[in-house]
């Protein structure tokens, strides 16, 4: 088959989807074909909020995975945790834990593996900015889940991978991410990409998430933004949530 030919009946294809559409539809099948492209794009449709890993041994001060530039975003996620509780809208956390047994995560990280456990569940540790020891794989107490919010447990970096993040989204009617945490080009980003695989609208919001490394930082949410979803600061995504939920109750 010549390239001349495949596009051909391609567009055959195409002609006669449309018009069985146009057909169905009464004559308004351009409308359809107008609501399900607005549909595709619809990026904060039935949205939720998801925050990666912010936990006691990545945002405490002297943690073994320590991300120090994660304290700045309590802030913001303050923000957006206030607004989409008063919204209705679902807020969802994640925590990567590390298990007892060797996985190849420790070659990388090899700090969760004994005597450190870091990010181990039911390891306590003592954190100086907090005078207390705490669960280290725990999330943070200035942003800790309420009764009822969904947790996630994952033992790798993306939280859709074998965990059922994808059954909890699609039971609470979820169809897009505001997506917060850290690392940004660890488990943030690949949370991200997996989103997208999933059919997940997805924003990133930039100054909410964080890294160790700003140069993979600003790659991360620059590849982000290309590919897979919508990237913008707190201000503007509350701004812009408000416009949209605005809109729907008209």
């Amino acid at each position: 088959m010549t390239h001349k030919t495949f596009r051909a009946i391609s567009l055959l294809v195409f002609l006669f989807v449309f018009a069985s559409c146009y057909a169905q539809t009464g004559g308004s099948g351009s409308k359809a074909v107008e609501d399900a492209a607005k549909a595709l794009t619809d990026r904060f449709n039935r949205p939720a909020l998801l925050i990666v890993d912010m936990q006691n041994d990545f945002v405490r001060v002297g943690a073994p995975m320590e991300v120090p530039d994660a304290r700045a975003t309590i802030a913001q996620h303050k923000k957006l945790i206030a607004f989409c509780r008063k919204a209705g809208i679902p807020v969802i956390y994640t925590r990567f834990l590390s298990g007892p047994h060797p996985t190849l995560v420790w070659n990388w990280s090899p700090k969760l593996a004994p005597p450190v456990m870091a990010c181990r569940k039911g390891h306590n540790r003592y954190y100086e900015d907090i005078k207390k020891s705490v669960d280290c794989a725990d999330i943070i107490e200035e942003i800790y889940p309420e009764q009822g919010d969904p947790i996630i447990d994952k033992f790798g970096y993306g939280a859709f991978y074998s965990t059922n993040l994808d059954n909890t989204l699609r039971s609470l009617g979820v169809e897009s991410l505001i997506l917060t945490g850290t690392v940004t080009q660890i488990c943030v980003e690949e949370t991200g990409r997996e989103a997208f695989h999933h059919g997940y609208k997805t924003t990133l919001i930039t100054d909410a998430v964080s890294s160790y490394m700003p140069d993979l930082h600003a790659a991360a949410i620059k590849n982000f933004g290309l590919k897979f979803g919508w990237t913008m600061n707190t201000d503007q995504v509350l701004k812009e949530l408000s416009a949209y939920m605005g809109a729907q109750k008209k």
